[in-house]
C-alpha cells in the first residue's frame, strides 16, 4: 500500500522572493517579482518503522534549493527570447527591446527556457531528486510552486511503480 508525505511551503516557511521576466507574455514581460512557496508530496511505501522519508531531511533539501533562489533575479539560460551578456561583475539582459543590467551576484542562471512557475517547479524537482538519492520505498515526487496564494504549478515525477 502506498502512502504520501506532504510539506506545505507556506506553513513550513519554504519560500523565496525573486524577480524575473517572462517575455512570452506581454504583462509578464516586464520585470516583476513574487514571493514563492514550494510544496512537496512524496509517495511511496513506508519502511518497517512506518516512514517514507524523514520530514526534516526533505525540508532541509528544499530550504537549500530555495536559498539559492531567494532575493535574486532569475535568468533562464535556455531562453530563445532572452539575450544574456555577462560583462565583468554585471550581466546585461535584453528582451523585447528592453535592456536590463544587474550585478552578477544578484542573479541566478537557471538551465530552463522560461522562469514560469511550471519551469521553476521542474527545476526544483530535478534538484530534489539529485539531492535526496531516492530510497527503495520512494515511488514519486511532486513539487508545487506557488506565485503567491492561489496561483500554483505542479509537476510529478514517477520514480518507480
Amino acid at each position: 500500500m502506498s502512502s504520501y508525505i506532504n510539506i506545505d511551503g507556506w506553513k513550513s516557511n519554504i519560500r523565496f522572493s525573486s524577480a524575473h521576466i517572462i517575455p512570452e507574455y506581454e504583462k509578464c514581460g516586464r520585470l516583476h517579482g513574487h514571493t514563492y512557496a514550494v510544496h512537496v508530496e512524496i509517495g511511496g511505501k513506508p519502511d518497517k518503522k512506518g516512514i517514507i522519508m524523514d520530514f526534516s531531511l526533505v525540508k532541509d533539501v528544499l530550504r537549500e534549493i530555495v536559498n539559492e533562489l531567494d532575493h535574486r533575479v532569475l535568468i533562464p539560460e535556455k531562453s530563445s527570447v532572452v539575450k544574456i551578456e555577462k560583462e565583468n561583475d554585471s550581466v546585461k539582459i535584453t528582451s523585447l527591446g528592453k535592456h536590463y543590467v544587474f550585478p552578477l551576484n544578484d542573479c541566478v542562471f537557471l538551465p530552463i527556457e522560461s522562469t514560469s512557475a511550471e519551469n521553476l517547479a521542474g527545476y526544483i524537482l530535478e534538484k530534489v531528486v539529485e539531492k535526496i538519492s531516492p530510497s527503495k520505498q520512494i515511488e514519486s515526487i511532486e513539487i508545487g510552486v506557488d506565485e503567491g496564494y492561489g496561483q500554483s504549478a505542479r509537476i510529478l515525477k514517477t520514480l518507480k511503480k
